[in-house]
């Protein structure tokens, strides 16, 4: 095996994303790479498991956020049976909200 072996492209891109310094950088750096409705889809599904977490029955969800049922399931089924990436974060998420007077 070379040592100058390459990253795997999905680790430099990860790798990038920890690199960003602060919510400026990082709003600058997503606005330059993904699309508008991209960044709603992401920015909605977040809400989404968010609520979900908190108890929300889907037909609240689907008004409060415009979510459709579908993209609600897969939200769920991502809390339920996914890879605990929602699992780590939304604790962290909810605390930070509490201490902004926002939850």
């Amino acid at each position: 095996m070379s040592k100058n072996r390459k990253k795997e492209p999905n680790d430099l891109l990860y790798e990038t994303i920890l690199s960003l310094k602060d919510l400026d950088e990082c709003k600058r750096f997503f606005s330059d790479l993904c699309t508008v409705a991209e960044l709603r889809s992401m920015e909605q599904r977040f809400e989404v498991a968010l609520l979900l977490s908190d108890g929300m029955i889907y037909n609240d969800i689907l008004e409060r956020t415009g979510a459709s049922s579908a993209t609600i399931s897969r939200v769920n089924r991502s809390l339920q049976y996914g890879a605990d990436g929602y699992q780590t974060v939304l604790p962290r998420v909810k605390e930070q909200l509490r201490r902004d007077g926002k939850l």
